[in-house]
């Protein structure tokens, strides 16, 4: 594995930057880690940027040289950024067309470009689309997501920062859950993970539970009263 993300086997950056857009890009980890990767020899210069949103189209070519079965697109960046052409999305999407043996996951907290945008992307059965939805405020970003036409229509509601009582599951294929990790990490109440597990089961929906971050993470762990919920689509 290529990577300490739990639902995914490898990550793909075709784009890296980005900015803040909501409450929970506040500890921000890609915006903490784009220093240290800007030294790291190994990067040849992908982040001569630091964090500021830059293109890659020299790494588009990766998928066709890889053997995972899932891969997280934009790990350090958003794909749906204003700041990224309709163009160079549209590339990115014919690369993951031609790799069909491999899933493909995007996630964007700005699913007003997505749902605008499309209608002009080809949407290979591969791809799956999520929203990543950390607060109340924020589930509006589910209902856009039902309006595109991916074949797999998942949420991350990571960091979880309170309850999601205006989240409709209906019309999603899959949800992960994860409070926050790293310095200043904002604790997540199981209270606000049992409500939505209930839901989501009781609707046939599989249940990702990543970790429960916050101070307590490595006491914790991944565990949801004493159960690995590893659920995927």
């Amino acid at each position: 594995m290529a990577t300490k993300i739990s639902w995914t086997d490898d990550t793909w950056n075709p784009v890296t930057g980005c900015t803040k857009h909501s409450a929970g890009c506040d500890n921000c980890y890609a915006e903490r880690m784009a220093p240290r990767l800007r030294g790291m020899a190994n990067q040849n210069g992908k982040y001569r940027n630091g964090f500021e949103v830059t293109c890659h189209p020299e790494v588009l070519s990766k998928p066709q040289r890889s053997h995972v079965r899932r891969m997280f697109v934009n790990s350090m960046s958003d794909l749906f950024h204003k700041d990224v052409s309709l163009s160079f999305i549209t590339q990115v999407f014919e690369v993951m067309g031609q790799v069909p043996a491999i899933t493909f996951q995007i996630l964007t907290k700005r699913a007003e470009r997505l749902v605008e945008l499309a209608p002009q992307l080809t949407w290979h059965p591969n791809v799956w689309m999520g929203v990543t939805i950390e607060a109340d405020d924020y589930t509006f970003r589910a209902d856009l997501l039902k309006q595109t036409a991916a074949a797999v229509k998942f949420v991350s509601l990571e960091p979880l920062l309170g309850p999601l009582p205006s989240l409709d599951v209906a019309g999603l294929d899959w949800v992960i859950v994860g409070g926050e990790t790293g310095p200043g990490a904002r604790p997540m109440l199981e209270p606000w993970v049992l409500d939505i597990r209930d839901r989501v089961v009781s609707a046939g929906i599989p249940f990702f539970f990543k970790q429960w971050g916050g101070r307590g993470n490595k006491t914790r762990g991944k565990m949801l009263q004493g159960k690995l919920w590893h659920q995927f689509p």
